[in-house]
């Protein structure tokens, strides 16, 4: 009788031809209550470690916020009431802390109607910046920390279409863009076309991933240049000073010695095929008052750039700043044509160059995987990334500007992370800039998240990098996980850490990395906002899959649950494929067990209150080592990951093996799907905002890189698309309407649901209005956990 009544309810809310008998619904109250309860602040420190800004946070915004009007080109998502990206999350209050006394006050001026973004710090530590976005315009104000006052310095309204809301100068003067004066209205759609949009290949290799909300017709590239245009302008919190004439700036950056700028903007004509990250572009050094000193660059669109992982465009790329130096600008080059499948001896080239005279790019040095990156920090110490994607492989170095040396210190594989000896700690140097803190011994400060056979156990060590060893200096101990957050005094070693367990809500602490044995002086009291998961169990369990590669997920039982009372109990798996190209990485413990228990909509610990055992983030490698790749055998492996978790689970004692759904999110959502197409090991299945043909990403996907003309058969068997008409077990399929992710557009979801009914199977497909693809309408969210929760006690439950 249950199950008839709750399939009443289903059918009640579906209508073959149309959705618009659809209300929204509100699931158990106690589903409401962990969605709808209020986050923590977020927190923000100064580089002193003296004030503390706490800003706090909403749950979700109605889905009338994301109805306003909304522009969808060129890749990207613009409000046009504002010049402003649309759908972005706010702040809706502060409040600042003084930490070494913990007094909190509050913050006069702010203005009434308050939607926080961009929170900076000023580098004296003395002054906070942020944007407030309102329907017509957005501003931006400064606080004074001494005088707790806000106040708006801005005349003209920003523009961060592009970007990059504002940046501070070393003397507390702010750079940013604006709508230009006297901008007319929005350009008017024309009534009709004045013709077809032609778009042509001239017999040139164009590759191009597959996006969205690209420019489409004339009427975007004019929608685009007006949103885009923008004017930049220095503010020395008195008055703007306009540099330079209104155009498509895309990205500016102040010298180390703030005297010239290197300004990138957009060129035309505007790529219908790539975002605007890909249209052409020009690289130049401009002086404060933006007048042109020297071209660095002008780049075509990157609609032909190679497409593989480890390609590049054959061109100068990646300008920036030499932070250790006053105005020296270095970039990279590559040797290998830009192709990662040539074989060549060196694959990069770094170089550098002075800002304004006219003399040869010096080399630095050259890198035998591709370059990433480089953190700067004297003439004598730089550290250089390197990697590829084709081996796993990535590779630390130091590198010597005086001697031009570059020496390997450290390489392993990019999936290994228990080998991952952390990130070094920075500090301002003498311009102001980040770069590599080096202690009074020599040494670095390296943190690490510390991932270990017991789950990570983030760490802090001192590292020479004369020797390649390093020395534990902390290590945050069971049963707590406790991250560093910011280095406060690196010869003291006193840190601010944040600290949680699965019942303890993350609050933050001052730490003595001396005293090992010490808490720490604590500085906020946030309480628990998820009452409602109060008692409930978790904990991380291990198991292997037929072939011997362990497997781990974490694991939530209702509270008060005894299985020798209670039984087994229906199951829920939630899990996301990743792939590998060694089974000893892949068997690698991921995550930790001491985390505090959170509520959020993307996963589904919302249904151990309902008496369902959850295990989240199973495992779910894909290997495929030596000369074979990870998706050659994609569906035997996710079967094999599949049936040791619910073995597992039904040898603990817990799971009831005949009654068990599977789900995910975007990847996830495709092996939900694969795994009802192949396997008969589930009562259900929901996915979510997933791609489920391949063929409609023919020029790769995921970790995928090679073409479907390459590899046909992979592109085929992958796709539960493929084999729509063997999915017979019940199916939820959820999609965003507006959904704006790479390869999972709509229209994934509406050919398989149209698939698997046209084959006679059990499918329901919900198009969450608006959405993108993640969801933050609350009205859709609670209607999403009502759908999951009807076809959860529906299909699995109840099910014997």
């Amino acid at each position: 009788m249950r199950k008839l009544l709750l399939l009443l309810c289903l059918m009640a809310g579906t209508a073959l031809s149309a959705q618009d008998n659809v209300t929204y619904q509100r699931p158990p109250a106690v589903l409401e209550e962990l969605l709808l309860a209020k986050p923590t602040p977020s927190v923000s420190v100064d580089d002193k470690g003296e004030w503390m800004m706490l800003t706090e946070r909403n749950s979700y915004e109605p889905v009338a916020e994301l109805a306003r009007p909304e522009l969808r080109i060129a890749g990207l998502r613009l409000d046009p009431r504002n010049f402003g990206p649309s759908r972005a999350s706010y702040g809706a209050g502060f409040q600042l802390k003084h930490i070494s006394t913990k007094a909190v006050f509050s913050i006069s001026g702010l203005p009434e109607e308050l939607r926080i973004g961009s929170l900076q710090w000023s580098p004296d530590g003395k002054m906070v910046a942020f944007t407030n976005t309102l329907d017509s315009r957005i501003d931006l104000y400064v606080i004074d920390i001494a005088a707790k006052a806000a106040r708006k310095v801005n005349k003209a309204a920003l523009n961060t279409v592009l970007g990059q809301s504002f940046t501070w100068l070393g003397n507390n003067s702010l750079l940013y863009k604006t709508v230009p004066e006297g901008r007319p209205p929005l350009p008017a759609p024309p009534a009709a076309p004045k013709g077809p949009v032609v778009q042509e290949s001239l017999g040139k290799n164009a590759a191009s991933r597959t996006y969205q909300d690209l420019i489409k017709s004339p009427y975007d590239e004019a929608l685009f240049e007006y949103m885009a245009t923008a004017q930049l302008v220095i503010n020395d919190l008195q008055s703007e000073q306009p540099l330079g004439e209104p155009g498509l700036h895309a990205y500016v950056s102040v010298s180390p010695d703030e005297q010239y700028l290197l300004w990138r903007t957009i060129d035309k004509p505007f790529s219908y095929l790539v975002p605007a990250r890909g249209f052409p572009h020009t690289y130049t050094v401009r002086d404060l008052r933006g007048k042109v000193l020297k071209t660095l660059a002008k780049n075509p669109s990157s609609e032909g750039a190679p497409i593989g992982f480890d390609d590049v465009e054959d061109r100068p790329r990646d300008f920036s700043w030499k932070l250790d130096e006053p105005h020296a600008i270095y970039y990279a080059k590559a040797l290998d044509g830009g192709l990662g499948r040539n074989k060549a001896e060196y694959r990069d080239a770094v170089y550098v160059m002075d800002a304004v005279e006219n003399r040869e790019p010096e080399e630095l040095f050259r890198t035998k995987r591709r370059f990433s990156r480089v953190i700067w920090g004297t003439k004598d110490l730089a550290l250089v990334y390197e990697s590829m994607f084709a081996d796993r492989r990535m590779r630390l170095s130091t590198y010597s500007r005086q001697t031009g040396r570059l020496d390997s210190l450290f390489e392993r594989s990019s999936n290994d992370a228990y080998s991952d000896i952390g990130t070094p700690f920075t500090v301002r140097n003498q311009y102001n800039r980040h770069t590599l803190l080096i202690r009074k011994d020599g040494q670095l400060l390296l943190r690490s998240n510390g991932a270990s056979p017991e789950g990570d156990m983030p760490f802090v060590q001192s590292y020479n990098v004369k020797t390649g060893k390093g020395t534990m200096l902390w290590r945050c101990t069971a049963p707590f996980y406790e991250t560093v957050e910011e280095l406060l005094d690196p010869e003291k070693l006193i840190f601010l850490t944040r600290r949680e367990s699965p019942s303890d809500v993350p609050n933050y602490y001052i730490r003595d990395l001396r005293k090992r044995s010490a808490i720490g002086t604590r500085i906020t009291d946030f309480t628990n906002p998820y009452k409602a998961l109060d008692g409930i169990v978790k904990q991380k369990i291990s198991y292997k899959r037929a072939d011997g590669i362990g497997l781990a997920g974490d694991l939530y039982l209702p509270k008060g649950y005894d299985k020798d009372k209670d039984g087994p109990l229906p199951v829920i798996i939630w899990a996301y494929p990743r792939e590998y190209k060694s089974a000893a990485d892949a068997a690698q413990i991921r995550g930790s067990k001491y985390t505090f228990t959170r509520a959020g909509y993307g996963g589904p610990i919302f249904w151990v209150t309902q008496g369902y055992a959850i295990l989240d983030n199973a495992e779910m490698p894909i290997v495929g080592e030596g000369n074979k790749e990870p998706n050659d055998n994609f569906i035997p492996q996710l079967y094999l990951n599949a049936h040791a978790a619910i073995q597992a689970l039904a040898q603990m004692g817990v799971g009831d093996s005949t009654r068990v759904a599977v789900g995910g999110h975007s990847y996830g959502a495709f092996m939900t799907a694969n795994l009802l197409a192949h396997t008969n090991l589930f009562k259900a299945g929901i996915a979510r905002s997933g791609a489920y043909n391949r063929t409609l990403t023919p020029f790769g996907f995921q970790a995928e890189q090679r073409t479907y003309w390459q590899a046909p058969e992979v592109y085929f068997n992958m796709s539960p698309f493929s084999f729509s008409n063997k999915i017979k077990t019940p199916l939820l399929l959820i999609h965003g309407e507006m959904d704006n992710n790479s390869g999972t557009f709509p229209i994934q979801s509406e050919r398989l649901y149209n698939a698997i009914k046209g084959h006679g199977g059990t499918v329901r497909f919900v198009q969450l209005p608006f959405e993108s693809h993640g969801y933050a309408a609350r009205e859709n969210l609670l209607h999403l956990l009502w759908e999951q929760t009807q076809w959860l006690e529906t299909y699995v439950k109840e099910v014997k």
